[in-house]
């Protein structure tokens, strides 16, 4: 990679998308370059040399402006048109010739990528291994802030910063209803109050793998110039790299093998990085946990080595396994019983394992009452003590930290429809339980 300039912005970590000064600097053939330039005439029509620019993540000055002006001598695009005030390469419209067009063709039948230029696979290992170190610490003060909305007993608290902060693997187990997909997401958006960058696209044997997805991504604001003008001007930093907060990313039922694997699409011809890859330098929650279209040890067996060595291996469709960087904190969520998972040695390969367990009644008295209170419901002692003997205690229902939730809604419901203020009288306790609650 190309030296950093005095003048760059902080990095994020200890990496920042160096200036692109030449073609030499991309890491890509000009051939290659000049092929995704034709793609994207042919797709978007007629654009100018600024648009193009834009369009390939790539500076006019001395990197797209020579590119133009090989493929107009070699008349594979024509000038159509110059805007006024503009001059220069960046000012012409060009369209593609119908010598152009072939080519064009020719280079989608290898690929239909046209976007951002990709970065080389070697460059972008080395940026995950280096933005690595950029991750927060947590500590116990840092903890208390980020799940002060939540009421955790303090022996489950102590052991989910270290857990955090292990930045492995985390099993969090116990009945539905208790919080362990709320502790997850409090961890992503800690997560994603830090930054790192990530490329668009990654090039590899000439194949192309789309690593930022608008979904999974959420983007963090720019210090410097804007894409355009960061373009157009001298700071140079390399546009193919995108800011993003940390990702979070979490998967579910619809998980299988194949998605842990590069995805080649057959009609497009080139590939979407799975999803861990996507979570690099962030978080991975597989939620419901054993409820996924592929056996809970088959999934295990394939984070064996990742979870171990930090290292993930990624076939490609000509059967070449390459290796990238596992920098992602995968956090299991299940309602199942271990037992009925997995065996003992693949728990021992996970390196935290958390219970949920339901709260104690002291615990879902706060639930209540901040639930409430959030609500505008009218909270009293008396009416939760007649809810607990009620439709607990008698009943011998358990506990669950999202009840609370559950039954102020209900009596919203309901006072919105019986016209009377939200409050928690033995008759509104009564019909939101019978409203809520199933015998099973």
């Amino acid at each position: 990679m190309t030296r950093q300039s005095a003048q760059s912005p902080a990095p994020v970590g200890s990496f920042f998308p160096p200036q692109i000064n030449s073609l030499e600097d991309t890491g890509l053939s000009s051939l290659w370059l000049q092929d995704l330039i034709l793609k994207v005439l042919y797709f978007r029509g007629y654009m100018t040399g600024f648009k193009i620019s834009e369009e390939i993540a790539l500076p006019l000055s001395g990197v797209a402006d020579q590119l133009l002006i090989t493929l107009k001598q070699e008349k594979f695009i024509e000038v159509k048109s110059s805007q006024g005030g503009l001059g220069g390469d960046g000012g012409y419209t060009y369209g593609i010739t119908s010598a152009g067009i072939l080519r064009a063709r020719e280079a989608m039948e290898r690929s239909q990528y046209a976007g951002p230029a990709p970065i080389p696979f070697d460059v972008y290992n080395e940026a995950i291994r280096r933005q690595k170190s950029g991750r927060m610490t947590i500590t116990t003060r840092t903890m208390r802030q980020l799940l002060s909305q939540m009421v955790i007993s303090e022996s489950i608290f102590q052991r989910l910063g270290p857990a955090l902060n292990s930045g492995a693997s985390i099993f969090m187990y116990g009945p539905p209803g208790n919080g362990k997909t709320s502790i997850a997401r409090a961890f992503g958006n800690l997560v994603m109050s830090q930054n790192m960058y990530i490329p668009y696209a990654l090039y590899l044997d000439g194949q192309v793998i789309k690593v930022y997805d608008a979904v999974s991504h959420s983007l963090a604001p720019e210090t410097e110039p804007d894409n355009t003008s960061a373009l157009r001007s001298n700071t140079r930093r390399d546009m193919r790299w995108v800011k993003i907060q940390r990702p979070f990313i979490v998967v579910g039922g619809e998980l299988t093998l194949e998605g842990l694997d590069l995805v080649f699409d057959d009609t497009t011809k080139f590939y979407e990085a799975p999803f861990q890859v996507k979570a690099n330098g962030g978080i991975l929650l597989i939620d419901d946990f054993g409820r996924q279209q592929v056996r809970p040890r088959d999934l295990l067996n394939r984070w064996i080595v990742p979870l171990e060595n930090r290292v993930d291996y990624l076939r490609l469709h000509t059967g070449r396994k390459v290796e990238v960087p596992f920098d992602v904190l995968i956090v299991f969520s299940t309602n199942l019983p271990p037992k009925d998972l997995v065996d003992e040695a693949f728990l021992r390969r996970l390196r935290h394992k958390i219970e949920i367990g339901d709260p104690t009644f002291e615990e879902y008295r706060e639930i209540f009452k901040r639930v409430a209170q959030g609500k505008n419901i009218e909270y009293n002692d008396q009416g939760l003590a007649y809810l607990l003997q009620e439709w607990y205690i008698k009943r011998n229902r358990k506990l669950r930290a999202s009840h609370p939730r559950d039954l102020c809604d209900q009596i919203l419901d309901i006072s919105a429809y019986l016209a009377v203020p939200p409050t928690m009288s033995r008759e509104m306790i009564d019909n939101a339980g019978k409203a809520y609650f199933v015998d099973i």
